[in-house]
């Protein structure tokens, strides 16, 4: 036994319940309709003349049914004699290569096949003007040369920054469009401007691009569409405030506050930026966003298989494991931390060799008052919140609150990590 599996060796793991979180959950049914009837009422079409290229900004994010949202916006342009072609629009992720963009959304299910339409994707742009400051702007080049440009993201609270637009359709134009350029810029000044310079920018860029619209859906609770909506371009800054809004009114969180140790099965960016989201668990990246639990310690335990090694937000945990250490591609997240100017979540924490004793580590420096009835949950990631691991310490309070449904009798936590 080494010297860190003797200082940890009397620290004892809790049992550990299996709980429902029930929140309100409106849910769109029938997706594919539903975008052709928003599209339809929005009244856009009438503006593509037969012939038309229309660039379709397609991000990174794993938002639900986007495969769907990105075939039917194509079909929609192709039934006026549109020629619709898909641009990533990712700033710098997918390593900041086009090829590597092109991965990314071949993992999210967007392959030419699937929707219908080719894909162009080059990690060249366009400066198409500055802001009053010297910041430049710029646009995708394929997205630049096309008659109209039209935008898919999900509205949903940023993870460094508050404002009344946050990550949705004008950051999309801004960020994801600007490619890692774009990005760059966006961020030179650092988050405690990014609410200022999204929607300063996509002003701009709203001025000098032919963007038709874009297609917002905002998700629900358990990460299902609960409403899908065509906004035409001149409408996006009067409109995406109170998508937003609708937005954090249905977002799951932890129902359990303070929380000791939280553990994070698995983190990546295709969960969140941050790699796990900083609503969710608490932890910012930057002074400028709040709110969430107050949580003592994070504990996480892997790398999902679609971040590729990809470790960005693992600095926002106290504690991981060895196995995650050897999973990571530094590459990948240096280049979104010097895109974004945040060094904060690639840094490392302690790492140790087995879940076991990551956990036991969690516990030991969490402060508790009563080792015995420490506070901890465990999530498998911040997207899937429905089902969750509560300790004992927590059962009488699941117990009095209406939308918690207790689903196990306690089971040994030590039995379901590695190492044990």
């Amino acid at each position: 036994m080494n010297v860190i599996e003797e200082l940890l060796r009397p620290y004892p793991l809790p049992k550990m319940v299996r709980v429902r979180q029930n929140f309100p959950a409106p849910e769109v049914v029938d997706v594919a309709g539903a975008v052709q009837k928003t599209i339809k009422e929005a009244g856009v079409l009438t503006k593509i003349a037969p012939g038309n290229r229309v660039a379709i900004a397609v991000g990174s994010r794993g938002i639900a049914d986007l495969p769907i949202l990105v075939r039917e916006v194509a079909a929609a342009i192709k039934s006026v004699g549109g020629r619709p072609f898909i641009v990533p629009a990712m700033g710098s992720h997918g390593g900041a290569t086009a090829e590597g963009q092109i991965d990314v959304l071949k993992q999210l299910g967007v392959t030419e096949p699937s929707v219908g339409a080719p894909i162009h994707s080059s990690m060249e742009v366009v400066e198409i003007g500055k802001l009053a400051n010297g910041l430049p702007i710029y646009i995708d080049k394929y997205a630049y040369g096309a008659e109209q440009v039209v935008v898919i993201n999900r509205i949903k609270p940023h993870t460094a920054f508050s404002g009344p637009v946050e990550s949705g359709l004008m950051k999309m134009l801004t960020i994801g469009l600007g490619k890692q350029k774009g990005a760059e810029a966006a961020h030179a000044y650092g988050f405690k401007y990014m609410a200022e310079h999204v929607p300063t920018m996509a002003r701009e860029i709203l001025k000098k691009v032919p963007v038709l619209f874009g297609l917002a859906t905002i998700e629900n609770a358990y990460d299902r569409p609960a409403k899908i909506v065509a906004v035409p371009g001149e409408k996006f800054e009067e409109t995406e405030p109170g998508l937003l809004l609708e937005a954090k009114a249905l977002m799951p969180k932890i129902l359990f506050d303070p929380i000791d140790v939280l553990i994070v099965d698995e983190i990546g960016k295709d969960i969140s930026g941050d790699g796990m989201d900083p609503n969710i668990t608490g932890r910012y990246p930057t002074p400028y966003a709040s709110g969430g639990p107050e949580v003592k310690r994070i504990v996480v335990l892997d790398l999902t298989e679609r971040t590729h090694g990809n470790a960005n937000g693992i600095g926002l945990a106290d504690i991981t494991t060895k196995k995650v250490f050897d999973a990571i591609d530094w590459v990948k997240g240096y280049a979104n931390a010097l895109t974004s100017t945040v060094v904060k979540t690639v840094k490392m924490p302690m790492f140790l060799e087995t879940e076991e004793l990551a956990v036991k580590a969690a516990i030991k420096t969490c402060n508790a008052f009563d080792l015995n009835h420490v506070r901890v949950v465990r999530i498998k990631n911040t997207l899937e919140l429905k089902e969750i691991w509560i300790s004992e310490g927590l059962i009488d309070e699941a117990r009095e609150r209406a939308e918690i449904d207790i689903l196990s009798d306690p089971v040994p936590l030590q039995s379901q990590l590695d190492g044990s």
